[in-house]
């Protein structure tokens, strides 16, 4: 079990799977004094991108194509599924994920050519599916805000996941597009326990802070799910009825919500969250995600991953469908339009006569 660093998800930073070489910290004697967390401060390097969509076609999520601003994120939650991404760069799924994070300041212009390239079909732009378009460091960078103006520009449909509350700064842009069914946005809120979400998500605004955000987004006439995403089994999945509830109360219209995903390195970073900071709970916890996959920390076969198996992942969507019928939650959110998708005219372009 690791000790903490302060504001930081873990303090854990092993290599990533993919080094030949790996290394181990030692106290020398000259460490902090006893007591004192150790602080690690962030580090932003821009990545210069030519290609900025990336396509998928995986069965477990509906949509094909995706957006990522950053590489990392600053939230720093424990259980983040996109964690062992960063090991492709070199870097640590652990500290490092949340610490030595990749910007992409030319996104929106990457964007734009792409959207641009003749024979490019408009559908569904996802956005937060990796990692979350407004951690701390997009209020300063405002990458995100630049691609969402590409966007409203091309009339192209845009949906945005998030727990970060910035996306209110934008929702002049939003507000705008969701008037003509072109955007919707989906707010994470995990559980309604302020101490649980500081330990388990620390640089993430608070559950009721989440739920305002719901708020302002619905009042701007912008369709809002409220997603209860991961629901951890023996630590948050008593408070489902209550999340969504809430979320109803703030103005979602819909609700979504998958189980605890613990892809490679992920589990052991969770594992030694769960030791060092729900001790009495953790055995409970892990039994329960091993149930539902078949014995083991994590089953990544489609169909199967987002949802797992068992009579108690079976009762969690039973509990799901039960009070989203009863308090008036859609399990989907109205479908985006994409007829209304057209290229601006930029110098040079021939203009029609007609």
């Amino acid at each position: 079990m690791t000790g903490r660093v302060k504001g930081r998800g873990t303090g854990q930073n092993e290599v990533g799977r993919f080094e030949r070489l790996s290394y181990e910290a030692v106290d020398d004697g000259w460490g902090v004094d006893d007591g004192e967390l150790e602080v690690r401060r962030t580090d932003v390097t821009d990545e210069t991108v030519t290609k900025v969509v990336t396509r998928n076609s995986s069965p477990d999520v509906p949509f094909d194509r995706s957006v990522n601003p950053y590489r990392g994120c600053e939230h720093g939650c424990i259980y983040c599924f996109a964690r062992p991404s960063h090991a492709f760069l070199g870097l640590s799924p652990g500290l490092d994920f949340e610490t030595r994070l990749i910007a992409r300041p030319n996104a929106a212009q990457a964007l734009e050519r792409a959207l641009r390239r003749k024979g490019y079909t408009p559908d569904v732009l996802a956005i937060g599916t990796n990692t979350d378009a407004y951690q701390p460091i997009e209020k300063d960078r405002r990458i995100m805000r630049g691609i969402l103006q590409v966007l409203q520009r091309f009339r192209h449909p845009v949906s945005v996941v998030t727990k970060g509350c910035l996306i209110e700064r934008d929702i002049d842009i939003l507000g705008d597009m969701a008037a003509d069914t072109l955007a919707s946005a989906s707010i994470s809120v995990t559980t309604l326990d302020s101490k649980l979400a500081r330990q388990m998500e620390p640089r993430v605004p608070s559950p009721a802070r989440r739920l305002k955000t719901i708020e302002r987004l619905a009042v701007a006439g912008i369709p809002v799910r409220i997603s209860v995403s991961p629901l951890i089994p023996g630590l948050t999945d008593h408070e489902l009825e209550a999340i969504l509830q809430a979320g109803r109360d703030a103005g979602a219209t819909a609700a979504s919500t998958i189980n605890l995903r613990l892809p490679g390195e992920v589990s052991d970073l969770f594992q030694d969250w769960l030791a060092r900071d729900v001790p009495g709970q953790a055995d409970k916890v892990m039994r329960r995600v091993r149930q539902a996959h078949g014995g083991r920390d994590y089953d990544a076969t489609f169909g199967h991953r987002m949802r797992g198996t068992g009579p108690h992942a079976e009762l969690m969507r039973q509990r799901f469908r039960s009070v989203c019928k009863r308090i008036g939650l859609a399990e989907h959110l109205p479908r985006l339009r994409n007829d209304l998708f057209m290229r601006p005219a930029q110098a040079g372009d021939q203009l029609s006569l007609f």
